[in-house]
């Protein structure tokens, strides 16, 4: 069934199979649901990975509803953190929602997609439901959650409202009557978790497709912005080329499968060509680069960043455009120039980025962080591979 094998594609699980292949054969419009806390106002390339299942499911005729948790994000989802995920206030949400949608459509179908937040029947939840709806689950049955049983196992406190956390996501999938749930792997207990609460009201339950977890720039923890190790999709296409070519190698295939559109044929051609040494893993990762920037922006603004990573990284020049620095004059410690420029955030990162020999001026490299000189007009500062500027 090429409908089916076209959505198992570069999933973790799907529960049930049999259900979902049923559900399609019935060729009914399905309800795709899809959760978002609104923690952080970004969307990067691991978020993408479930919007564009979520694309394809659109592609098939059926709709998404994107669940916006602005209530649960009040009380705080742990999602496998040893200590409870910070509440979020109104104001909060409501900033870092302001671009979420003009994101999402960057990859979703606007007239396939319909927006519902979880305030709409959870902020006047009448207390006598809540207790005969807690009253069919069991503090055993949440404890099987791995964050929850960890800290449990620890003597870590656990708050009663993060309990209610994956009841009241449950009761989400209850109220749009979702044929289908999408989401990460480390959601796998959630969603299970709606499946029961589905039953429990007597409704077909919801199929899961879980999808793997895509590690950062640093190839270890999971991508996020609070870890710094994120690509955004809106990032300049410059930028967002540099970022991938800094992967490690063991991580290309892997964002060859997750990031890209390419045809598995040609994956499993490159993985080849790498796994036998007939290739440079450097080139498989600018052809990486060069199909994510396609993919957010255009053909030629990949071939632009590829060429301009060339010219600096591999011919070692200087880049084109380089963002300006107006310097008043006179004297000025070097630490305290970098944080100016916006080259770094802070005075301790660009003391130590100087100390491993990261800043050059004018191509010199510099290592004595109590340096003072009067910049020139003209004088390019860089730090790191990637960022610059010329001091006007």
């Amino acid at each position: 069934m090429k409908e089916f094998e076209k959505l198992k594609t570069n999933t973790v699980e799907i529960i049930q199979e049999e259900e979902l292949k049923t559900k399609l054969q019935q060729g009914k419009k399905l309800v795709v649901k899809y959760g978002i806390d609104p923690t952080a106002p970004i969307i990067h390339i691991g978020h993408a990975v479930s919007l564009r299942k979520l694309r394809q499911f659109q592609e098939l005729g059926h709709k998404v509803v994107i669940i916006v948790g602005d209530f649960t994000a009040k009380i705080g989802d742990p999602s496998f953190r040893d200590k409870g995920r910070p509440k979020l206030s109104e104001e909060e949400i409501q900033e870092n929602m302001k671009n979420y949608k003009s994101l999402i459509f960057k990859i979703l179908n606007p007239d396939k997609t319909e927006f519902r937040y979880n305030s709409e029947w959870l902020t006047n939840f009448n207390l006598n439901y809540l207790v005969d709806l807690l009253s069919h689950f069991t503090v055993a049955q949440l404890l099987e959650r791995e964050d929850f049983a960890k800290r449990y196992k620890e003597n870590k406190p656990i708050g009663v409202h993060e309990i209610l956390y994956p009841i009241f996501q449950a009761y989400d999938s209850v109220m749009i009557k979702a044929d289908v749930e999408v989401g990460g792997q480390d959601q796998k207990f959630n969603l299970l978790f709606a499946r029961e609460m589905q039953k429990m009201f007597e409704m077909q339950p919801q199929t899961i497709v879980t999808l793997p977890l895509l590690e950062g720039l640093d190839g270890v923890r999971k991508m996020s912005k609070s870890y710094n190790n994120y690509v955004s999709i809106t990032e300049e296409p410059k930028e967002m080329y540099g970022k991938l070519m800094s992967i490690p190698d063991e991580m290309i295939v892997k964002y060859l499968h997750l990031t890209t559109e390419m045809e598995e044929k040609e994956i499993r051609k490159y993985e080849t060509l790498m796994s036998e040494q007939k290739i440079n893993p450097m080139e498989v990762k600018r052809k990486l680069a060069y199909e994510v920037v396609k993919l957010y922006h255009s053909s030629e603004k990949a071939k632009e960043a590829e060429e301009e990573f060339i010219k600096v990284f591999s011919k070692k020049e200087i880049p084109t455009e380089i963002p300006s620095y107006q310097h008043k004059g006179g004297k000025i410690w070097v630490v305290k120039l970098l944080v100016d420029a916006g080259l770094v955030g802070t005075r301790s990162e660009a003391r130590r980025v100087i100390q491993q020999g990261g800043v050059a001026i004018d191509g010199e490299v510099i290592r004595d962080i109590d340096l003072e000189f009067v910049p020139k007009r003209g004088t390019i500062i860089r730090v790191g591979k990637r960022r610059f500027r010329k001091i006007e």
